[in-house]
């Protein structure tokens, strides 16, 4: 890196680039992960895998898991909403992330991303966070989010 050959390891620009790495980085994958989970009509979620296994363990039903997913979608504020699958625990989270960087669990995969920032649905939705969530839902590629979670 030009930082280091240069020797401005101790420049406020170094500085404020390192603060804002995991902030600028964890905006794109998460930006990409949203994307690439998504297509035109959805798909449905296979009732035999290991992903449906873990929601009925988690939240009885996927019902619930669906209610507790669209709710922390809904909440108050600007972030992220995610299913998060723990490898070491074995168990499934709905998460909300606030920005990019602050809120993510330590060692689990993300599965399915739901961006709540307002330009991800204010030009098509304007305050209606919760339509734009249920359209989000009807898009959903479930294949991609099983194929995460077996990756």
């Amino acid at each position: 890196m030009t930082w280091t050959k240069e020797g401005k390891m101790g420049t406020p620009e170094y500085a404020e680039l390192k603060r804002r790495f995991g902030w600028e980085w964890n905006g794109m994958r998460l930006h990409e992960l949203y994307f690439s989970n998504m297509k035109n009509g959805g798909s449905k979620l296979d009732r035999n895998p290991k992903l449906h296994e873990a929601i009925l363990e988690q939240f009885g039903s996927y019902e619930n898991w669906e209610k507790d997913f669209k709710a922390s979608g809904t909440m108050r504020g600007i972030g992220w909403t995610i299913l998060y699958y723990d490898p070491i625990g074995k168990r499934i989270f709905n998460t909300w992330v606030n920005e990019h960087d602050m809120g993510h669990l330590t060692g689990c995969t993300p599965l399915l991303i739901l961006d709540v920032f307002e330009h991800a649905y204010m030009l098509d939705y304007g305050l209606k966070r919760a339509d734009y969530i249920e359209a989000f839902f009807l898009a959903i590629d479930w294949s991609v989010v099983t194929e995460r979670l077996n990756a």
